[in-house]
């Protein structure tokens, strides 16, 4: 079983479905998906072997870094080109608490429990 990503004109990820492994019966699994919807379909795993990350409606193709990209999170964080993930300018505390990312101030604040 794999899992397949099919992308809007500005490859944008409009649907993710379930689908036959690429080879499986001699066919490009990749090209059938994509000729049978009339859009670009790239496959994609959930543990991130294929294409750096799982593609998620909403993440954008990067055929240059052959890679699916989450959307940014805050105009302040920047990408990652190993992970093709998003880092905050700070990375967050490593402790037992819990953190939420404040973008005017740019900074980790803690989740109080009220």
């Amino acid at each position: 079983m794999a899992h397949y990503a099919f992308l809007d004109s500005n490859n944008i990820v409009t649907e993710v479905i379930v689908g036959k492994n690429e080879g499986e019966e001699g066919i490009d699994w990749e090209q059938y998906y994509g000729n049978f919807r009339g859009q670009t379909c790239k496959r994609t795993s959930y543990n991130g072997n294929i294409r750096k990350n799982y593609a998620g409606i909403g993440y954008t193709y990067d055929a240059r870094r052959d890679a699916f990209i989450p959307p940014r999170p805050y105009a302040s964080w920047s990408l990652n080109e190993t992970t093709c993930l998003w880092d905050a300018p700070t990375p967050m505390p490593r402790n037992d608490k819990q953190y939420l990312w404040h973008e005017p101030a740019q900074l980790w604040v803690e989740v109080v429990n009220v």
